[in-house]
């Protein structure tokens, strides 16, 4: 039996030393030197690209400055209650002065026919019970075509280029809340007799409809109007 010498005190072959144990890595974990499975595989189609339909159910759409809300690319500008305010009385002016230049021809005629009654004749009272006959008809006429156009201007235009005249003069439009493209006939009647029926109460419903924007906590600014019909102004 011999013993190992001063410098190999334990007899250990110095051909043969014992390696050091190298501790193990954790199971399912990749080894060193290896790289961690599926790196440097392609990456499915659209990863890490914002989904097509935008965030937060906003169309996804170039709107050429800051979105809101939120400021998240992608999402359209929301109009301002001041800018729909405004296309609302641009509006308004226009259907005043065509109103205007309606009641006018309307009256002329009426007027005309009153002014030949003569006082003293035999025939005066039916004379006079004629010429207001035809004012009360002409004015009939003009409420009969007032709504005819109020009709086709809220909701041709609307639907076919987006807007009013008002609100395309101060830059805001309808679009649909889903796709943010125009919207079709069928919603912009919905938004356009929504404000009309309101208006039977005294005109109180009518004024709750445009005011509801105000009370809307999606950030889009919606009135009633813009709910039921899946709709939303948005400025250009």
């Amino acid at each position: 039996m011999s013993f190992g010498s001063p410098n190999n005190p334990y007899g250990q072959n110095p051909q043969n030393p014992q390696q050091p144990q190298q501790p193990q890595q954790p199971y399912g974990y990749p080894q060193q030197g290896q790289q961690p499975p599926g790196y440097g595989y392609p990456q499915a189609p659209g990863a890490g690209v914002p989904p097509q339909g935008g965030y937060g159910g906003y169309p996804s759409y170039p709107t050429g400055g800051p979105a809101a809300p939120g400021g998240m690319p992608g999402m359209p500008r929301v109009a301002s209650m001041g800018r729909r305010f405004g296309a609302r009385v641009l509006d308004g002016v226009a259907f005043m002065v065509i109103y205007f230049v309606l009641g006018l021809l309307g009256l002329a005629g009426s007027a005309t026919a009153i002014e030949d009654c003569d006082p003293n004749a035999a025939n005066y009272d039916s004379c006079m019970e004629e010429g207001f006959g035809d004012l009360f008809a002409s004015m009939m006429v003009v409420f009969v075509i007032m709504a005819a156009i109020g009709l086709l201007y809220e909701w041709l235009l609307t639907s076919l280029l987006g807007g009013t005249l008002g609100k395309l003069a101060v830059g805001i439009r309808v679009v649909n809340v889903n796709t943010g493209q125009k919207i079709g006939l069928g919603s912009s009647f919905i938004r356009w007799i929504i404000p009309i029926v309101g208006s039977f109460a005294c005109g109180i419903g009518q004024l709750l409809v445009y005011l509801s924007p105000f009370w809307d906590k999606s950030g889009r600014q919606q009135g009633w109007h813009d709910k039921a019909a899946s709709t939303m102004v948005i400025q250009n």
